[in-house]
């Protein structure tokens, strides 16, 4: 996973479209992502980003996952992404984004067969 020095603003599209989000890299290079879901885990929220090269695409499935916090006191706040450093979080969270695909597939397979 990327280390982000900061995050762009998440874009809000209309909802037929995706939402978007901009990573700073260490090395200075901007790389912008779309968000698959926000997610809770632990009680602490996190955010799924799937980078995109420069033709909007996402070739290898690599996905990011970052800490996700909002200001809820100051609703034009920038939401803050938060790197997680500690091995042991990264594979609670990793655990429970996998938990999400999960559900996401089965509900995809249910939503067939009706």
């Amino acid at each position: 996973m990327a280390k982000n020095k900061n995050n762009g603003p998440i874009e809000n599209l209309p909802e037929d479209e995706e939402m978007y989000v901009t990573i700073t890299l260490d090395d200075g290079i901007d790389v912008k992502c779309s968000i698959v879901t926000i997610f809770e885990c632990e009680g602490n929220d996190y955010i799924a980003l799937l980078p995109l090269d420069e033709n909007g695409e996402n070739n290898d499935g690599e996905v990011w996952l970052y800490g996700y916090k909002e200001d809820e006191s100051n609703p034009d706040a920038e939401p803050e992404l938060i790197y997680i450093g500690d091995d042991e979080e990264y594979e609670k969270v990793s655990d429970a984004f996998d938990e999400y695909l999960d559900t996401v597939e089965f509900d995809e397979l249910v939503d067939e067969e009706n």
